[in-house]
């Protein structure tokens, strides 16, 4: 059982001052409860971004280069408790550990690896037909993270900000708060000044919305569902509050006439089953030619069978539970829905018996643009495939959607696949199979979200721009 009982606020472990129940962590692989945080309540949130604002005028003027220095020592924090941060998010949300390991912690620490290069490459200042153009740290950060890749996007959003030159309060969700309260201890280890970083767990209703709603917040950002990416920018409007949003994905991989299908099918399972389908870009709609739908089929049910769900601990684990019973009841939901719209399941399917929030890896043919399954995110392992006739019905279904967050072109032909990926109402597309480049901007199109994370783009979104006229002829 892991225990943490004070939230940080101005650089102080403090006690939190409502009376809310503890959140229980579970680990969603045997149903046990293995940890408890406290719930921040409307005055943690208060003393803590009034912290965040009492820091902010100090810690925007260090220059860049201490700020980099910083975000650098983090890094090597991470790197430190590489091992411990794996094991807490095995625990928490029942990703395998090789996949933590590997994943979730690589990315993290790349993400941070590249603020610091775009931090070092970048810009603060330019000047344009005799005006002065300033970027300027924007103010308070409310960053409000996600279960499915906790780590990965506590470095993207608190890196980002802290290079930027902001101040940031952190609320983790509340399934997996183990492992940012090891990232506050290395940011405290890491020399942050009082107040630059502070960390209150709690919900979103209570935490989340008190902390969007204040006053002295300038920037909010979210990743998270579409339905609350909503209550988000709903709240922050009456104050007017800079808001970034990495939403949900219904993602398409268009496989065309020439790919190699013997490595694109077990690609695109992969990409699909990998995190237990709880990925927010991964490709769920795999559009194939009508003709070759028998042999995709084929491939794809062969893949299947190398997904098979065990427990998270095991190194030798490819898939695991899906993170909470709740969204192992919503994935479960989604295959009914898929089998009584008429879409034919390949692979996969049966309920999971036994202990534990796991969910069969399941394929679905025959489905058509119009099917749930199609449709809505269902961030589980449930990979739809769809046919098309011509390549223009390809990109057409690929973009009949509410989302736009991600795509994938598998072509023999590169510049092939670079035409039909420009033709793509995504935020990301990738070509054959390439893996995610965290030096290059995230995010998505319509319902997708707002905004960009990694790199030198997400450090501008921490930032406002000002133009100062009327200079003398060579200063600036």
């Amino acid at each position: 059982m892991i225990e943490r009982n004070d939230l940080l606020i101005g650089g102080e472990w403090t006690a939190p001052r409502g009376d809310a129940r503890p959140i229980e962590v579970i680990d969603p692989a045997t149903d046990q409860v293995v940890g408890r945080v406290p719930v921040a309540s409307a005055e943690d949130v208060d003393a803590a971004v009034r912290a965040a604002a009492a820091a902010f005028p100090a810690w925007s003027r260090v220059p860049m280069t201490e700020r980099i220095a910083l975000v650098e020592r983090i890094m090597a924090g991470v790197e430190e408790r590489r091992e411990e941060l794996a094991g807490l998010l095995t625990l928490q949300m029942g990703t395998p550990i090789t996949f933590a390991r590997q994943a979730q912690l690589g990315v993290a620490l790349a993400d941070l690896g590249e603020i610091v290069k775009a931090g070092r490459a970048y810009a603060a200042e330019e000047v344009i037909g005799g005006a002065l153009v300033l970027r300027e740290p924007a103010g308070v950060v409310a960053a409000i993270t996600p279960w499915n890749f906790p780590l990965h996007q506590i470095a993207l959003k608190v890196g980002a900000a802290l290079v930027a030159g902001c101040t940031v309060v952190l609320k983790p969700s509340e399934l997996t708060p183990l492992d940012a309260y090891v990232f506050a201890e290395i940011v405290q280890a890491a020399g942050a000044p009082a107040g630059v970083f502070n960390l209150l767990p709690g919900d979103g209703p209570g935490t989340g919305e008190s902390l969007v709603t204040h006053p002295l917040v300038d920037v909010v950002t979210l990743t998270g569902s579409v339905r609350a990416g909503a209550r988000v920018a709903e709240l922050a409007a009456p104050t007017i509050k800079k808001v970034t949003l990495e939403l949900g994905g219904k993602s398409a991989g268009i496989v065309l006439d020439d790919a190699d299908l013997g490595s694109v099918v077990p690609q695109a399972v992969g990409g699909c089953f990998a995190n237990a389908g709880q990925i927010c870009a991964a490709l769920t709609r795999l559009l194939v030619p009508a003709h070759l739908l028998g042999e995709v089929e084929r491939l794809a049910i062969e893949a299947a069978s190398g997904w098979v769900p065990g427990p998270p601990s095991d190194p030798a684990t490819r898939i695991g539970p899906q993170a909470s019973r709740r969204q192992q009841g919503i994935v479960q939901d989604y295959i009914r829905a898929g089998l009584a719209e008429g879409a034919r399941l390949v692979a996969g399917g049966a309920a999971a018996e036994g202990p534990g929030a796991y969910v069969s890896p399941t394929i679905f043919s025959d489905v058509r643009p119009e099917m749930t399954i199609a449709r809505e995110e269902i961030f589980g392992p449930v990979l739809s495939i769809m046919s098309y006739a011509t390549e223009d019905e390809a990109v057409a279904i690929a973009n009949d959607s509410d989302y736009g967050l991600s795509g994938g072109v598998w072509s023999s032909d590169p510049a092939r696949a670079l035409a039909v990926a420009r033709r793509l109402r995504t935020g990301m597309v990738s070509i054959n199979g390439a893996g995610l480049n965290v030096a290059a901007p995230f995010g998505g199109y319509k319902r997708s979200g707002i905004g960009r994370e990694g790199g030198r783009y997400g450090i501008e979104e921490f930032l406002e721009t000002k133009t100062v006229v009327g200079l003398p002829e060579g200063t600036g």
